[in-house]
């Protein structure tokens, strides 16, 4: 499985600091206090706590909810988030629109009132009540008043896309696996699932156009024999994608191209530069057939693909791989080096440049923009790209140099697959984009 952590768009270079805060509780059958240890991750921008022993506010685990009209439809999804009852004569909390925060800023106050979260977006209101949820109980079943600090909260993210790839190609993962990955990124106040849904090894999307392949590239025979694999149904897809939302997570999906398409190819054998029929591999590594960039068909497959996944999933960005595509191939195929030709190309990797941008431009045409690993700066960045650097921080400096968008997210910081010997807790924290 690959996951990752990523992080920032360019002109972002600090990373938020953890810090520990007190929560006291109190026992409705027993007045003595007892502390209870919590941190807020990641830690707010400005924190100003009442000084006092009895600065704090008692909650019996009940809300009295009043919530700005402009975010009505929100008042479920955001009831569900917050732990405890609500009922009148809860504590109160208030949900407040007001300009001047920033995009996905808030400003959050516990006072002997009640609770106030103040900000200009629902982003920005989310995130109040996700530091809110950071402060509450572990376990709000249990019949205890708590008494929560009087606190004054002005926070908002340092980067602008804060995210973590979830690959669910090598090995399946059911819906409700995704959703509670989805739950822990927004307590977090992370916003992107990069979800990596077509591989090698998986075809993982339910495409109506194309139905092999989910029926032939979403399994495979393991080595001890047994049938590996699943997909998500394009229903199930616009569930996670609404569940996501109600926490403030887009999730981008990653359709791969040229490379890791073996499955596809598994699929539909006229994809691939031989046409010969493959299976969809079980083991791991990068492998030699790769979409035929000399057939339009490839690419009147691909634009059907695309049109599908956009369908589903209104994110700005669309992923498109671009790693690993060895041009072994090309280099041998009559319509790949005719393409190279046609095109005034000087060689496969500028033929691979081309190949990706005449997907960018398709992406354009429909609103989206490419994201692309960094080896999409190999024989030339297509237009409006942004490049994710993961061979290190190299790429993203030339596209940050270049004018253009960077995600960062090197091995070695980023890569949770890794060992702890080569990732800990202490290396991701650290981690400077």
């Amino acid at each position: 499985m690959r996951t990752d952590l990523h992080l920032g768009m360019r002109h972002s270079f600090s990373w938020y600091i953890i810090v520990s805060i007190a929560l006291t509780c109190l026992s409705c059958s027993n007045p003595t206090v007892q502390p209870v240890s919590k941190a807020i991750i990641p830690a707010p921008t400005v924190v100003d706590w009442t000084p006092g022993e009895d600065a704090k506010v008692i909650w019996d685990g009940a809300w009295a909810w009043s919530i700005d009209a402009a975010w009505y439809d929100h008042v479920s999804a955001w009831q569900q988030w917050l732990p405890g009852e609500v009922k009148e004569g809860g504590l109160p909390i208030s949900m407040t629109r007001a300009d001047g925060h920033a995009r996905e800023g808030y400003a959050l106050e516990i006072t002997a009132d009640g609770v106030h979260i103040e900000a200009t977006s629902e982003a920005g209101a989310f995130h109040g009540l996700t530091s809110l949820r950071w402060m509450l109980p572990p376990d709000t079943a249990s019949k205890q008043a708590w008494a929560l600090p009087m606190v004054a909260i002005s926070d908002a993210p340092r980067f602008e896309h804060r995210g973590l790839l979830l690959d669910c190609c090598r090995h399946f993962m059911e819906v409700d696996y995704v959703k509670r990955t989805i739950d822990l990124l927004a307590l977090h106040k992370m916003n992107v699932l990069h979800w990596h849904l077509t591989e090698d090894q998986g075809w993982r999307i339910e495409i109506k156009a194309y139905p092999e392949l989910t029926e032939t590239g979403a399994w495979r025979t393991e080595t001890d024999g047994s049938r590996h694999g699943g997909f998500y149904t394009q229903e199930q897809i616009k569930d996670i994608v609404a569940y996501a939302a109600d926490r403030n997570i887009t999730i981008i999906p990653e359709i791969e191209l040229p490379g890791h398409s073996r499955a596809a190819i598994a699929s539909y054998p006229w994809l691939s530069c031989t046409g010969d029929s493959l299976e969809v591999p079980n083991n791991w590594g990068v492998f030699k057939d790769i979409y035929c960039a000399g057939e339009d068909s490839t690419f009147r497959f691909l634009e059907s693909v695309l049109l599908e996944v956009m369908e589903l999933f209104p994110s700005e960005y669309i992923h498109i791989g671009g790693d690993e595509a060895p041009k072994v191939r090309w280099e041998s195929c009559s319509k790949c080096q005719n393409r190279i030709q046609t095109e005034g190309l000087h060689d496969e990797h500028e033929l691979q440049s081309w190949f990706i941008s005449q997907i960018g431009v398709f992406l354009a045409e429909h609103d989206r923009k490419l994201i692309g690993w960094d080896e999409i700066l190999e024989g030339g960045l297509p237009d409006g790209a942004t490049v994710q650097s993961w061979r290190g921080m190299q790429g993203g400096r030339d596209a940050v140099a270049m004018g253009r968008n960077a995600i960062m997210s090197p091995t070695s910081h980023c890569y949770f697959d890794y060992p702890v010997e080569s990732i800990d807790l202490e290396r991701v924290y650290t981690f400077e984009p």
